[in-house]
This record gives structure tokens, sequence and C-alpha cells, in this order.
């Protein structure tokens, strides 16, 4: 049987709970918070061009590295294969990337003509996300939570 979803508490004129105890203490809680916030603000933004965050990262990857083996593109991104190969297809099939044999086995990646024009309206409007985030957290502090956040992905390694 499956359980129902929970639906959001509302807390008017309240703290949130979980603020209350020991979460807001916990790197993990708030980095999670922010991450959400973040997406959600993103995934907005970037409505207008249809793109998805991951779709909008493949692209600027791609950009920055034409050639880019399928391979080194999924790992550089942190995605697995399994979930990397239908997103390259849905942006294949939309006209952004071109998928070319470099061997037997291996694909280099590409922008067409129609994904570099997506890509740069897509970065022109994720300017405007960043105008967002600085307005509450400050360029200065924006590039200090980066350092700080890449610092905290070497857990990973």
């Amino acid at each position: 049987m499956r359980r129902k979803q929970a639906e959001p508490a509302e807390f008017e004129g309240q703290a949130d709970p979980a603020l209350q105890g020991p979460l807001q203490q916990y790197v993990g809680y708030a980095l999670r918070r922010a991450q959400l916030a973040v997406f959600q603000d993103v995934i907005a933004t970037l409505a207008d061009v249809d793109l998805r965050p991951a779709q909008f990262s493949v692209l600027i990857l791609v950009d920055a590295n034409p050639g880019i083996v399928q391979s080194h593109a999924s790992a550089s991104l942190g995605i697995q294969k399994a979930n990397f190969v239908p997103l390259l297809t849905e942006l294949e099939r939309r006209g952004l990337i071109d998928r070319v044999a470099v061997d037997g086995r291996t694909n280099g990646l590409f922008l067409t003509r129609k994904g570099r024009a997506t890509l740069k309206r897509a970065n022109a409007l994720h300017t405007v996300h960043h105008a967002r985030v600085d307005a509450i957290i400050g360029t200065e502090n924006r590039e200090q939570l980066i350092e700080i956040c890449l610092k905290l992905a070497e857990l990973a390694r």
C-alpha cells in the first residue's frame, strides 16, 4: 500500500519547527534547503528556454569542451551513465547537440547552431537568476560560498 504524501505545513506567524531544534546546526540540512530553493528558481528561470538544470549544465560543458566524449562529460557532471544517455538523447532530439562518432564505441559531443542560440538565451536568463542570488547573499559571499561548497565536495572523493 502506498502512503499518501504529506502536504507541506504552513506556519503562519510561527517559526518553522525544523529550525527550532538541532537541524538548523547541520551543514547538510542547510545545504539541502538552499539547494532546493536555488533549483526552484533556476527551473523557473530556464522555463522560457525549456531547459532543466542538468540539460543546461550539459550545454555549458559541451560549449566549453567541444568534442568531449560522453563518458568524460557524464563523469565531470556527476551524472550516472544510465541517466546521462537519455538526457543526451533528449538534447539531440531537440536539435541542441550532435553526437559524432570518434571511434567505433565513443561519441564526441558538439553543440548545434540551435544549441548555441539556446545556450546564449539560457545564459542571459541565468544572469537574472544570479542577480537574485547576489541580492540575497552578495557577490563576495557567493564567491566564498562556491569555494566552501567545492571544498565540501571533496568529501565524495
